[in-house]
């Protein structure tokens, strides 16, 4: 049986919710997340304002989660929020996430915000990127780090799309009406776009079930609650977590693990450390690389017990 604590979200020096004296209200998604926040598509599965409500939600599956993965996913949507992505374009989508590379959504979001100033709307988005003047938008994205790169990998993104599709309108509709598999291979082949960033497009603009993009956060919570072998890499962490959890749970799973990683299971700086009623998952994580007794913390991949050794 799976233990399901009830916390708040937990105050952090940058808090992103609402003001403690609505009482019971549920955070917004912050507006600096991969998803694009409130303003990205999302819908809330349970009509409420952010998700986190008892009992049986429209769209999701109901009964006793079938695997701890899924455990842990519905108790984020608890504390967090549950909801349904999609209906991003495809092409904003994609530079939204190049963007975010190697970064925080909150220093990436600006850079968007500015690209899409100069160079938008969505409609016709690659055309005028592909016709830019690369330092010119190197300048529009440099809050996002990187911005050299970034820009080559976003241009080089466009005159592709353009040259695969024929048009912005184009590359958005395959995003949606292609077949997944084969529209996550076909992003993969374009120079600089990786695995979550294929992913994140399937989600955010395709509206794509089964999809559990890894990120970061992602990528050490799994490991450390014992969800992925302790050295699994990124797509072994992604195989697991989708093949445990529902498809209707991936996309909400995605980004309230990420909050989660952010307020609760940081990488230095864990919750359990300070009990373990300073965390709602505590009871669903095997805390792998966490020695609560001398507080310390390393990379799952770097502890060195065994089960079954001597």
């Amino acid at each position: 049986m799976y233990v399901l604590r009830r916390f708040p979200p937990r105050r952090t020096t940058r808090s992103f919710y609402r003001d403690a004296d609505e009482a019971g209200s549920m955070p917004e998604e912050p507006a600096e997340n991969i998803s694009g926040g409130v303003e990205g598509g999302g819908r809330d599965l349970d009509g409420s304002d952010g998700g986190g409500a008892e009992g049986a939600v429209e769209g999701i599956p109901s009964g006793a989660p079938a695997t701890r993965a899924e455990a842990v996913v519905d108790a984020l949507g608890g504390i967090y929020w549950r909801k349904a992505y999609g209906g991003q374009d495809g092409f904003e989508c994609l530079v939204r996430t190049i963007l975010s590379q190697n970064t925080s959504d909150v220093a990436s979001q600006p850079a968007h915000d500015s690209l899409m100033d100069r160079y938008g709307p969505a409609s016709g988005l690659a055309g005028r990127l592909a016709d830019a003047d690369r330092e010119e938008l190197a300048e529009t994205i440099a809050s996002a780090g990187l911005y050299n790169r970034k820009s080559k990998v976003i241009q080089d993104a466009a005159t592709w799309a353009l040259a695969e599709f024929g048009s912005t309108a184009a590359f958005d509709e395959y995003v949606v009406e292609g077949d997944p598999a084969e529209v996550r291979e076909t992003l993969l082949s374009v120079s600089g776009v990786g695995p979550k960033t294929a992913d994140c497009v399937l989600l955010f603009a395709g509206g794509r079930g089964g999809v559990f993009p890894v990120d970061t956060h992602v990528h050490r919570i799994a490991r450390r609650m014992g969800l992925a072998p302790p050295d699994a890499d990124h797509e072994a962490v992604r195989e697991a977590i989708e093949a445990d959890v529902p498809p209707e749970k991936c996309g909400f799973g995605h980004t309230a693990t990420i909050q989660f990683g952010r307020e609760y299971c940081t990488a230095r700086a864990p919750a359990c450390l300070e009990g373990p009623e300073a965390c709602p998952l505590y009871d669903l994580c095997d805390r792998v690389g966490i020695d609560e007794a001398d507080g310390t913390v390393v990379d799952p991949a770097d502890v060195t017990d065994v089960a079954g050794d001597d």
